[in-house]
C-alpha cells in the first residue's frame, strides 16, 4: 500500500478480524498485510496492548503438535471496535469529501 497506516487503524483492523472468529497471530498478520505493510515486530506489540487493555483475551490450542495462541474479542473490545468504526466512518467521509473537492475551509 502506498499510504501509511496508523497503529489505531491497525487496532481497528485486528479487532475486526477477530470479531466473528477467534484467530492467531500469523492469520491476523496476513489479513492486516492486505492493507498495511507491517512487520510482525509491529503487530505483536499492538496485540499485546489490546490484550492489556482488555480488548482481547488469549488461549492456547494445539495445532499439528504445536501450541498456537488464539486471540478472542472481549465485550470491552466489542465496545472499543464500535467506537473505532464510528471514528473511521467520520474520518473516511471527511477525507473523501476533501479529496473529491467537496470541502474547503
Amino acid at each position: 500500500m502506498y499510504y501509511p497506516v496508523s497503529s489505531v487503524l491497525i487496532e481497528c483492523i485486528i479487532l475486526s478480524v477477530v470479531e466473528t472468529t477467534d484467530s492467531y497471530g500469523y492469520e491476523i498478520s496476513q489479513t492486516v498485510k492486505l492493507v498495511a505493510d507491517i512487520k510482525e515486530s509491529t503487530l505483536y506489540p499492538i496485540l499485546k496492548k489490546l490484550e492489556k487493555n482488555g480488548d482481547l483475551t488469549t488461549y492456547t490450542q494445539i495445532f499439528q503438535g504445536r501450541k498456537r495462541k488464539y486471540y478472542s474479542l472481549t465485550p470491552v473490545g466489542k465496545e472499543h471496535l464500535q467506537f473505532l468504526r464510528h471514528e473511521w466512518s467520520n474520518y473516511r467521509d471527511s477525507l473523501d469529501a476533501i479529496i473529491e473537492g467537496g470541502i474547503r475551509e
